[in-house]
This record gives structure tokens, C-alpha cells and sequence, in this order.
């Protein structure tokens, strides 16, 4: 008596879910025969499938076969049903037989077949058939050439896309250049090297790198596709390397220092080689490493990442005189980071919308976290787990979060805000030896049925004058959506539909009450478009759902007229940008700078800021001359303004820039930076100075630059100039015996350009007594001085000599006088005929 009134109930809730059931459903009917049917797997509850008329002698029915405990017949009604879901996984097709039975449960008519084919669902992530690879690859290997293959399986449908898979590289450990230098193929899974790895891989810089590959089913073009990932560990080979490797030394080393780096050692091809370390810029701080007599790089004291993370410096062999053998090799110290820092959330609390409806694999969100030790190294490699959801309805574990990227994705049953509105994920976000909990909340917001409706349909028309500032606000207008406030589903989106192709106006919306502010968003033109006849359509940003489409309730429409206002002139482009030799001739064309008049008026044209007056401009028609030479060491770029005035009555005016760039000819000779340098006295034999020189022009090859010696032979027998290095000039005296003093060495200088210019230099050369600091020593400066005995003599010498000048003048004056006395009476004895001659 139970099991009948049991079966009486199952009976009554397989014609209720009948009754349920769409009208299309309810009339699929028929009489006994062979049938085919079509499932998806994982559908719960009551299905109904099918009913079987009956006729009499047959009273009732019966099903055998793989029924599986789930798929059911009411033996009266004839109504074929599952009473739960199915799982393709599991079973894939059921065969059963249904036969017709009389009265007394004999066979009538039957047995006929009934198949029930399980249409698969993507339930099934794919998986990787190993957790871990291992692979070597070889230095400057051809790219493309496979040297790994890894391969991923999915328990879902192989014919369908659930099982399609695509491969993918998310991560590269380290990445020490702008791209990943690995490939792999999304297909086959094989891995290889691009471009940039056969240029950049290097054993002895980074000898593993780990590889973070992903699996995608569904093709990778879902975004509700399920994917999984496996760690790649490639070792590269070494070919040929002449620096030494990369080291790595972690900071604040507790140890005694000098520490030497045994992997770190450079050795020339001989033995008794001297090894130098050099700076490659001599400005920066004395490097902390030194370098033993075998060539091994030892570190002087404990190091500090956050100071300085990497330290690259150069390292010299030299012979017994000093000499350097080869050109340096470079070497470069990581300062490595320790794991001292736990990952930290971005937010405190992370939240994520999703509709109700939303499918299976679903993306939802991604959550965001960070962490402060060194990037792309496994002290900030983070992964994502969850450890508690709540509410636990309709069950647990429904979300799944991948474990490289933080993607939050819907993993079981579909969502029901009834059930529950919001949900709280706890998140554990590790880095292999820190962990933080992150909170992540789900809020389950409404499908989105309702579309937007606008107030009115008709906004009028609005006059603008061209002039009106961009940015203006010219019209309000308002939707309203009847779905959830402050989702997607009720945010408003307004589009401007028809009527402005070049974007003329835009339409911002205040997400708190959807009102909307059409603003200009290009500068008004009245001689380009006099009139607008805008269409605007108010959208949702999320989809609606199926069977619901915007209709002419979400539609507005509007008119602008623009008014015509008188313009300034428009210039053709700005800034003019032109390039010319610094040595074009005086009176050549530059460029030619018009503007036009939207108003048709006429233009002319004048030139401000001209400070350099290096050009005129016509003022007819904007051309642009040169009238004085110009000068690139002067200035590079000369800057001025054309002006361009309307001859009007409102004489409006426009400016744009005009730059010159001047190129650079070979027009100036080389000179000095230093004008002096100086050897210590007495001269041992090998000195040699720098000589520093300059050339103004831009394009200066100061190894190109050649030297010779002027001022005859004195200066050649005492004087050398050499450029040992190919590159700089030094001066070197030839004679040791040269004395204590200043030398004036002219030198002239020959740029070797196009064309040729040289110049002649007086070079300084100070030959003096140095101080134990190897500069020139200088006498102090005494005041108040007292006389020395050399002194004392020469004072007395000078007064002696003067005396004798004094008195030897006195007597050539007595001498003199005397002799005319003696001539006077002589000349008393003459002829009276002469003395009147006299008198």
C-alpha cells in the first residue's frame, strides 16, 4: 500500500513538472517506436522527455536497460523522465528497451529501442600530464627549433571545443629584457626559442629560467574556457663566453669579508698577467670589489640591495709595463633580494558583480595583490587559493580561483540572488613563505530586463555660436531603467547615434541619478556644418538578456544650429618645423607660412621674436627668407612667431611657431679645453700629458683630429706630440735637461672634416718643481721682506754705477768748457774784415 501511494506522488510531480514544461514540450507525444534522444549532462531535477501513447490491449509499460537508477517511466501515463542529472564523464549514451505489456504483464509489443545521447558541458578542467618539465636548450640556438614538449589532457567531449586546447606561456622567471625569449606553439605544445632568445640567452648570465605554461580548453576564446599550469625548467648550455659569468650575492652577508667568488674569475690566455679593476664612469663611487692575483672577483664588504642592485665594472689584463693586453671584459654582480616581505592585498576588501544568470566558467573578477620583494623572482611569486566561502548555499566551492593569475571564475551551479545576494571569498595569497588573507565579496546583482526610457523623445533645437568654448554643456537629458539601481543592468550609457560622424559632441552620464550632459567636444565649425540633427540612444553597458531588445523608448532626438561668428585666421599647421645648413647663403626661401581666413578676408603677415633678425617674412604671401648668416653654435633651434592679421575691421589675428633647426657644418677649427699642463723638474724620461681639446662644431671626431708641432726646430728637438690610443693627443718632452721654467709649444690642429679646419693653439707646458702631492710648488708670498746679501750688493752696485754715470757727466761738461775756452782767443787775432763778420 506505501510503495503505491509513492508512486502515486512520483507520477503526480512528473505531470506537474509536465504541466511546467513549455507548450512545444508538452506536445511531444507519440506512439510506441524506436527513439532517439539528446541530453545535456549535469541539467537537475525533473526532465521531462517524452510520453508514449498507448492503445488497448497494452495497459501498461516497461523500461530496461542502462538506466542508471535516473532515467524513469511512468508505466500507466507513458511519460519518459529523468529524475536527475546525467553525467557524460560517466556514460555518454544509455541504451534501453521499452516494451508495451496487457493486463497481466505480457509482452504485447516491443522491445523498442530508446537511446539517450549525453550532450557534454565544459566541466572538466584541462590538466597537464606532468606538474614539472625539464628542458635544455643550447646557446644562440635557431629560433623556432622545438626542444620541450609539453602536453596537457581534458576529460570533457574531444569533439567538441570543451576539449580544444591552447597552449600558453604566462610567465617567464626571470625576465631580464623587455620580452619573453621562449615560444611555444598554442597547438602542439612545443616549445622553442624566438628572436630575442637566440640573440639574448647566455649561460653565464642566467644559466635556468623557469617557464609558467598555461592549457586553455575551448580554444582559449571563451570566457568561460577552464585552464590549468605546469612549471617548464629550462637550462641553457653554454657555447663560447669570454667575461665571466653573472654572480649573484646575497645582501647584508653576515661573513668576513673580502669574500671571494670562485664561479666569478677571469684569466688571460698567459700566465703573469696583471689584473686591474676599472670603472666604466669614473664619476660614480669606488666599486666594492677587488681582484686577486689569479683573476678571481672577490666582494670587500657586505652589500645592500636597496643601495645598489647590481654592480657592473670592468676588469683589465696588463703586462709587466703596465700595458693593457686585450680590450677589458665586463663583469656584473646581482645583489639578490631575501624573502622579508609578505604579499600584501591591493584592497582590503575586493568586490566583484556578477548576474544571476551568469554560466558555468564564467570570468567574474580578478583579484589583485602585491608584493615588495624583488619583481619577477620567486621572493614575489605569488599564488591564489580559496579557503573559505560563505554562504556555503546552494553548496560549497562554488568559485574557482586560478592559481597563477587571481581570476575569480564561477566553477559549479548557477547563481540565484534569492539564494543568496552576496558572497564572501577568503583568499590565502602565498609567495612559498609568507602568506596574507584577502577578502573578496561577490555581489549578485539583477539580470538585466529593462531598458532604458527616455522622458521625452523630442529635445527641441538649440542655437550655438561657432565660438562656443569646448567643454560647454548644451543640454541635459534623462533615462530611466526599472532594473536594480547602481548595477549594470540600471546604468545608463547615452550614444550619439546618427547625425555627428566626427564626434563633434560628447555625452557624459552622473552614474548616481543616469542624467545626462551633452557637451562639446570638437571646436564649432558654421562654414563646415551648419546644422546637426543628432540621434541619441540610451544603452545598459550589460547585455540583456535574451528576448528583450531597446526599442524607440530608448531613442531622443535633437537639433543644433550653428551661428556663423567672424573668426581669427587659421594657420595651415603649427608649428612650422624646418631644418637647414647653418651656412645657407643670405636671401634663400626657409619655408612659406599661410594661414587662411574662414571668413574669406585677406591675410598679411609679420614676424615677432625675431631677436636675432636672421629672417623677414613677405607680407603678402607668408614666404620666409633669410637676411644675415645663421649660426648653429650660436643657437640650434631659433624660435619665432608668425603673426597672421585679418585686414579687417576687427583685425583678428592668429600666431604659430616657426622653428629653424640649424644642421651643423664643419665651420669652426678645433681649440683647447686646457689651455696648460706641466712636468714635474727635473725630468725623469717617459712623461706624457693630455692634451684637451674641443671643437665647437657638433659632429667632432676627436680621433679623426691630427697634430703637428710648429715653432721650428728648438721645439722639435725638445717637443713630441703621439696619439698612441688612436684617439686623444699627449705631449711628451724629448730632452730630460730641459730647465725649470714655462714653455709656449704652438701646436696646429687639423679637424680632417668636409671641409678640412684647423687652428693653431699655444699650448702651456709648465716644467716645474712638484710637491710631495705631484703638483707644481709655489713660492708663499712675504709681505713684509727683508734684504738679502745678494740683494744688499746689487743695491750697492746700482748706487755706484750712478754716482760714475753723475760724475762722468760732470766732468765731460768741464772738458767741454775748458775747450772753448781755449778757442775764444784764437779767434780775437782774426782780421778786422772777420771780426765784423763775427760781430
Amino acid at each position: 500500500m506505501f510503495e503505491l501511494f509513492g508512486f502515486h506522488v512520483l507520477c503526480l510531480l512528473v505531470l506537474r513538472q509536465v504541466a511546467c514544461q513549455s507548450k512545444d514540450e508538452l506536445h511531444l507525444s507519440g506512439p510506441l517506436e524506436d527513439k532517439t534522444f539528446s541530453v545535456q549532462e549535469g541539467r537537475p531535477g525533473l526532465l521531462y522527455l517524452y510520453r508514449f501513447t498507448t492503445a488497448p490491449p497494452i495497459t501498461s509499460l516497461r523500461l530496461t536497460g542502462d538506466t542508471d537508477g535516473i532515467i524513469k517511466i511512468s508505466t500507466e501515463e507513458g511519460i519518459l523522465y529523468l529524475n536527475g542529472s546525467l553525467d557524460w564523464e560517466t556514460r555518454n549514451v544509455h541504451r534501453l528497451q521499452l516494451e508495451g505489456l496487457d493486463v497481466n504483464g505480457k509482452l504485447v509489443k516491443g522491445p523498442y529501442s530508446i537511446i539517450i545521447n549525453v550532450e557534454d558541458i565544459n566541466d572538466n578542467p584541462p590538466e597537464f600530464d606532468l606538474q614539472k618539465y625539464h628542458g635544455v636548450v643550447r646557446q644562440r640556438s635557431r629560433p623556432g627549433k622545438p626542444f620541450i614538449r609539453v602536453s596537457a589532457s581534458d576529460r570533457d567531449d574531444p569533439s567538441t571545443p570543451n576539449a580544444q586546447l591552447i597552449y600558453y606561456i604566462l610567465r617567464q622567471i626571470p625576465k631580464h629584457h623587455e620580452e619573453i625569449l621562449f615560444q611555444i606553439n598554442n597547438i602542439t605544445g612545443e616549445i622553442s626559442t624566438n628572436s630575442a632568445g637566440a640573440l639574448y640567452l647566455n649561460p653565464l648570465e642566467q644559466s635556468v629560467y623557469n617557464l609558467i605554461v598555461a592549457v586553455y580548453d575551448m580554444g582559449g576564446q571563451s570566457v568561460n574556457s577552464f585552464s590549468s599550469s605546469a612549471d617548464v625548467v629550462i637550462t641553457v648550455k653554454e657555447n663560447l663566453w669570454k667575461n665571466p659569468p653573472p654572480v649573484k650575492i646575497t645582501e647584508n652577508s653576515t661573513q668576513l669579508h673580502p669574500i671571494c667568488i670562485p664561479e666569478c674569475q677571469v684569466q688571460w690566455n698567459e700566465p703573469d698577467a696583471k689584473y686591474e679593476i676599472l670603472r666604466r664612469d669614473q664619476s660614480l663611487p669606488k666599486i666594492p670589489f677587488v681582484v686577486a692575483e689569479n683573476g678571481t672577483i672577490c666582494v670587500t664588504k657586505p652589500l645592500d640591495r636597496e643601495e645598489n642592485d647590481t654592480y657592473v665594472f670592468l676588469v683589465a689584463a696588463k703586462d709587466q709595463e703596465g700595458d693593457m693586453l686585450a680590450r677589458p671584459v665586463t663583469v656584473t654582480v646581482t645583489v639578490e633580494d631575501i624573502n622579508d616581505n609578505p604579499p600584501v592585498c591591493d584592497k582590503a576588501l575586493t568586490k566583484f558583480e556578477v548576474q544571476e544568470n551568469e554560466g558555468i566558467g564564467n570570468y567574474i573578477g580578478t583579484l589583485k595583490a602585491s608584493d615588495r620583494d624583488q619583481k619577477d623572482t620567486a621572493n614575489s611569486f605569488l599564488t591564489y587559493s580559496i579557503v573559505d566561502q560563505n554562504p556555503k548555499v546552494p553548496q560549497d566551492e562554488m568559485f574557482r580561483i586560478e592559481l597563477v593569475t587571481g581570476v575569480v571564475r564561477l566553477f559549479r551551479t548557477a547563481l540565484k540572488k534569492k539564494v543568496a545576494s552576496n558572497y564572501t571569498l577568503k583568499v590565502n595569497v602565498t609567495d612559498k613563505l609568507f602568506h596574507t588573507f584577502c577578502d573578496v565579496q561577490i555581489n549578485v546583482i539583477d539580470i538585466n530586463d529593462q531598458i532604458p526610457i527616455f522622458e521625452k523623445s523630442d529635445y527641441g533645437f538649440l542655437s550655438l555660436p561657432e565660438d562656443k568654448p569646448v567643454g560647454t554643456i548644451i543640454l541635459e537629458i534623462q533615462a530611466t531603467d526599472a532594473d536594480e539601481p547602481f548595477t549594470g543592468s540600471s546604468e545608463i550609457v547615452y550614444k550619439i547615434e546618427k547625425g555627428d560622424p566626427n564626434g563633434t559632441f560628447s555625452i557624459a552620464t552622473d552614474r548616481k541619478t543616469n542624467r545626462g550632459f551633452v557637451r562639446i567636444n570638437k571646436v564649432l565649425d558654421f562654414e563646415t556644418a551648419p546644422v546637426y540633427e543628432l540621434t541619441i540612444r540610451a544603452v545598459n553597458p550589460e547585455p540583456l538578456v535574451a528576448g528583450v531588445q531597446y526599442n524607440s523608448s530608448s531613442v531622443a532626438y535633437f537639433r543644433v544650429n550653428v551661428t556663423d561668428v567672424d573668426e581669427a585666421p587659421v594657420f595651415f599647421k603649427d608649428p612650422f618645423i624646418v631644418d637647414k645648413f647653418e651656412n645657407l647663403t643670405v636671401g634663400s626661401l626657409v619655408t612659406v607660412a599661410t594661414a587662411f581666413d574662414p571668413e574669406g578676408a585677406q591675410i598679411r603677415y609679420h614676424l615677432i621674436n625675431n631677436n636675432r633678425n636672421w629672417l623677414r617674412i613677405n607680407p603678402i604671401n607668408g614666404s620666409i627668407y633669410t637676411i644675415a648668416p645663421l649660426d648653429r653654435e650660436t643657437e640650434k633651434a631659433y624660435r619665432v612667431q608668425v603673426v597672421a592679421t585679418e585686414q579687417t575691421k576687427a583685425s583678428r589675428r592668429s600666431t604659430a611657431q616657426l622653428i629653424l633647426n640649424l644642421k651643423d657644418v664643419n665651420d669652426n677649427p678645433p681649440i683647447l679645453a686646457k689651455e696648460s699642463v706641466f712636468f714635474c723638474h727635473p725630468l725623469q724620461g717617459g712623461e706624457t700629458a693630455k692634451i684637451e681639446v674641443s671643437d665647437p662644431d657638433e659632429r667632432s671626431f676627436i680621433h679623426m683630429f691630427s697634430y703637428t708641432l710648429l715653432g721650428g726646430n728648438t721645439v722639435l728637438e725638445n717637443w713630441d706630440v703621439s696619439k698612441p690610443d688612436g684617439r686623444h693627443a699627449y705631449i711628451s718632452p724629448k730632452n730630460r735637461n730641459l730647465e725649470a721654467q714655462v714653455y709656449d709649444i704652438p701646436i696646429k690642429i687639423n679637424d680632417n672634416g668636409r671641409p678640412p679646419m684647423e687652428g693653431t693653439v699655444n699650448l702651456r707646458v709648465n716644467v716645474c718643481i712638484c710637491t710631495d702631492e705631484n703638483k707644481c710648488y709655489r713660492e708663499p708670498v712675504n709681505p713684509n721682506p727683508l734684504p738679502t746679501v745678494a740683494m744688499a750688493v746689487g743695491i750697492l752696485v746700482a748706487v755706484l754705477v750712478v754716482i760714475g754715470i753723475i760724475l762722468g757727466l760732470v766732468f765731460l761738461h768741464l772738458k767741454r768748457k775748458k775747450e772753448h775756452e781755449l778757442k775764444a782767443p784764437q779767434a780775437n787775432a782774426v782780421s778786422p774784415a772777420e771780426l765784423t763778420n763775427l760781430t
